[in-house]
């Protein structure tokens, strides 16, 4: 089961294209869209929860293999470390992958407990325009370069043992939800 976190402020064709290719590259059967109550590395709330969970679930409607889920808010859990550990418990026979941008895994490391989260779950990190370098070179990449498979065996990360992370470049989206925010503002001018 793949895991995508986000604010999904909003979800757009990138969120859709990413999770597709990571169902396909690391053979997932299903991915979850974690949509936060808020991100506390962003200093501006987002829009409404159930805001964000209804335009997420129209993007997705016909995929039955994503699921757009508010479980976090429902958990009471605000750090990704929190999140995945209670996702764990409650579901315990479940293998859980984390998906990330690779714009996350460049600054990974100044995530709350971002070892933890390493050590409980594989970690699948999808290219994005002008990240690759950055990932690559990033904390969390040195930290764990012993425990990265190669992109040509990516369908074995959900089956590994953490920690275990796989980089895999996919066609780019330049899509993203800054942008799309930028435009929703400047046509209410």
């Amino acid at each position: 089961m793949g895991l995508l976190g986000g604010s999904f402020d909003p979800a757009h064709e990138g969120h859709l294209h990413v999770t597709r290719e990571a169902l396909k590259r690391f053979g997932l059967d299903a991915a979850w869209w974690l949509v936060s109550p808020g991100n506390p590395l962003k200093a501006r709330g987002p829009a409404p929860l159930e805001t964000r969970m209804a335009e997420a679930r129209a993007l997705v409607d016909g995929d039955p293999r994503i699921t757009v889920t508010g479980i976090e808010a429902r958990l009471g859990t605000r750090y990704t470390a929190e999140t995945v550990a209670g996702l764990q418990r409650l579901y315990p026979r479940v293998r859980f992958t984390w998906l990330m941008g690779a714009d996350n895994l460049a600054q990974f490391h100044l995530w709350d407990r971002w070892e933890e989260i390493m050590a409980r779950v594989p970690v699948g990190v999808i290219a994005r325009p002008g990240q690759r370098l950055s990932a690559r070179m990033s904390k969390t990449a040195e930290r764990f370069a012993r425990h990265r498979l190669p992109a040509a065996a990516s369908h074995l990360l959900p089956l590994a043992d953490p920690p275990a992370w796989c980089f895999i470049n996919i066609p780019m989206s330049h899509q993203s939800s800054t942008a799309i925010r930028a435009a929703r503002e400047a046509a209410k001018k």
